[in-house]
């Protein structure tokens, strides 16, 4: 298969690929940064919004703006009004802490995971933000969290550990957001499942990073194809009007490729995925 890489800027740790209202957004942790693609995949990405905090993942709300994964917690960027922090609930702990993935489920909620910036076996949480704004800790003991992501009724959430190289899935209870019990979807012999997606099939869609691969899984756990990347640590997916686009990162790396830290993009015969919005 053959990728285009969006010409510029190769970043650090890009993620979050989102499709949003017609438009495809990512963030740049480390750098605080969203930004969005242009709508023909032949320019640099346009930063909207720059903090002073790691910025782990946006999802659009409801009465406009965003709601954030940053720094230590979660914030709203409203409109005109800054950051508005709902909750910082890694304050404090005896690691140093972030952000990193995040989501809207299809019933409105948002859902992100934190991480220590080490990598400190265990030291990470899953947090559920309801439409009032309340935040739950939901999951402890996961080292570094990716996704999650939603099957398209919101009734399956999928949850990878990256560090431990396995995709979890639980049963989501719509009207509560509560979790149902955790089960092993998949297991990687190689790489690091990233950021990923639940297309209109019931398929979910890995980056898998170390690897330099896309992975397609059945709704059975069983790998569907394996697409090759030419960057080394491909970092999060998305599908937008027939085209698979991808993030990745050069950070760690001691001589980044040409590809490294790029973002991707070829055709492919699949649906588009919308991120969900908050509220």
């Amino acid at each position: 298969m053959s990728w285009t890489a969006l010409p510029g800027e190769r970043f650090a740790l890009g993620e979050g690929l989102r499709l949003v209202g017609g438009r495809v957004v990512m963030v740049d942790i480390l750098s605080g940064r969203l930004l969005e693609l242009p709508s023909g995949l032949d320019g640099e990405p346009r930063t909207l919004v720059r903090l002073d905090e790691p910025l782990g993942a946006v999802a659009p709300r409801a009465g406009g703006g965003w709601i954030a994964a940053a720094g230590t917690g979660i914030a709203v960027l409203a409109p005109g009004a800054g950051l508005e922090w709902l909750a910082r609930p890694e304050d404090g702990a005896a690691q140093r802490m972030r952000m990193n993935d995040a989501v809207a489920d299809p019933h409105g909620r948002f859902w992100a995971g934190s991480m220590a910036y080490d990598e400190v076996r265990g030291a990470g949480s899953l947090y559920r933000v309801d439409r009032d704004g309340a935040v739950t800790r939901v999951l402890g003991g996961i080292t570094v969290p990716n996704g999650p992501a939603f099957s398209a009724d919101g009734r399956l959430m999928y949850l990878a550990d990256s560090a431990e190289g396995v995709i979890y899935r639980f049963p989501l209870d719509p009207d509560t957001g509560e979790l149902g019990e955790r089960g092993e979807f998949a297991r990687l012999a190689n790489g690091s499942p990233d950021g990923m997606l639940v297309d209109a099939d019931g398929f979910v869609w890995s980056a898998v990073w170390g690897a330099g691969e896309v992975r397609r899984f059945a709704p059975d756990g069983i790998v569907d194809r394996v697409l090759p990347v030419p960057a080394t640590q491909p970092t999060s997916v998305c599908l937008a009007g027939g085209t698979l686009l991808v993030t990745s990162a050069t950070v760690g790396l001691a001589a980044p490729g040409e590809y490294d830290g790029a973002v991707l993009h070829t055709p492919v015969p699949f649906a588009d995925v919308v991120s969900g919005v908050y509220g």
